[in-house]
């Protein structure tokens, strides 16, 4: 029993690699020791349909991707239109409340202004305009008193300023909240008339479509009756023309087969191929004796053919005669070789067995079991 507690890591990766190598060298055998893969191949069109189909689903993806292409494309247009519409009604509202800032809510009019005014320093009043002047205080070394005698009104009057402030911001407040409403509803309006616009566009483009193709409908039926009637036409021209064209060979010299027609203007034995209908009496006997003359010249030359042939049998006679006279005289040579090389392949046989008994009782005394010859051809390798 293997203890795989106590092998290393080189040990498992040597196991591992035998182990794959098996497999493999298994895997070759079933490849190479198939007689019928070996001999006669793969299956071309089982992979050529594999091919075939693989084809199929790449060219079926690729039409998937495009028309996602497609969509993607579509809708990354529509986004950027909405984007750049969202970005001229933001940029038109920012625009909107930067005007309302200039008009309504100028720095000089904060509560605060006096503390960063610029200016301040040119506004500002001299030390001391006269006794009555607030601004004189106890460290002002301009007037020296023992209380302030206008207190009161000094703080009814801050506390109306105060109430005053408090209005006027209450007021401005509520003003920019209602031009903040009004801003939204009048974006809302817009959006809302800006899509009713193209419900309206995309109406209007259907109805005209609709009317173009009623048009063409109209137009590719008045181009098909003004098509039948030209054909109709042609065709009743085409029968006019074939009854007259049958008409006339009719009453043609062709067909009521004039011999007068056929004669050539070329000369007195020459004739017009295209109205030549035969001979006459006459020419039919000429060419008959003819015929019969060459007949008997045919005749004649047979039986110089055939007393020719006659001697010429002769002669092969002769020369096959002589022939078989020499085939015997070989055939007695080449029996008399063949009896020859009987006897000296009896006497090789001979010396051969005595070599092969000697080799076997002596020589190959020790000879190889089948346990020898079956270790080969076990491996691919």
């Amino acid at each position: 029993m293997l203890k795989f507690q106590l092998m290393t890591e080189k040990n498992r990766r040597e196991a591992t690699y035998i182990e794959r190598r098996r497999i493999q060298e298994e895997e070759r055998k079933k490849r190479l020791f198939n007689p019928k893969l070996r001999l006669i191949g793969i299956d071309t069109e089982a992979l050529k349909s594999q091919v075939d189909q693989r084809k199929r689903l790449n060219l079926e993806e690729k039409r998937i991707d495009r028309i996602f292409e497609d969509q993607s494309k579509k809708a990354d247009q529509i986004a950027v239109a909405l984007d750049q519409k969202e970005k001229e009604e933001r940029k038109k509202l920012q625009k909107e409340i930067n005007d309302f800032r200039k008009n309504f809510q100028k720095p000089e009019d904060r509560r605060e202004f006096d503390l960063n005014d610029p200016r301040y320093l040119k506004k500002q009043l001299p030390c001391r305009v006269d006794d009555e002047d607030p601004r004189l205080g106890l460290s002002s070394a301009q007037k020296f008193e023992g209380e302030d005698l206008v207190s009161d009104q000094r703080q009814k009057l801050q506390k109306k300023q105060f109430r005053a402030w408090l209005d006027q911001q209450l007021l401005e407040k509520e003003q920019a909240e209602n031009e903040r409403k009004m801003a939204e509803l009048a974006y809302k309006a817009a959006v809302i008339a800006q899509d009713q616009r193209a419900l309206e566009l995309d109406n209007l483009e259907k109805v005209c479509r609709k009317k173009l193709d009623e048009a063409a409908t109209r137009y590719n039926l008045a181009l098909a009756e003004e098509k039948y009637k030209i054909n109709s036409k042609k065709k009743q021209q085409t029968a006019e023309d074939n009854s007259a064209e049958i008409y006339n060979a009719l009453t043609s010299d062709l067909l009521t087969e004039n011999p007068e027609v056929s004669q050539s203007n070329m000369g007195p034995g020459k004739k017009i191929a295209s109205l030549y209908k035969g001979m006459s009496d006459d020419e039919k006997l000429q060419i008959r004796q003819e015929q019969l003359l060459q007949i008997q010249e045919t005749m004649k030359k047979k039986e110089y053919e055939k007393r020719m042939n006659k001697e010429f049998e002769d002669y092969l006679h002769g020369i096959h005669k002589s022939i078989h006279l020499m085939d015997l005289e070989n055939q007695q040579k080449e029996r008399e070789e063949r009896r020859k090389i009987a006897e000296e392949n009896m006497r090789l046989a001979e010396e051969q067995r005595s070599r092969n008994n000697f080799l076997n009782r002596v020589v190959y005394a020790n000879r190889a079991t089948e346990e020898y010859f079956e270790q080969f051809n076990k491996t691919t390798r």
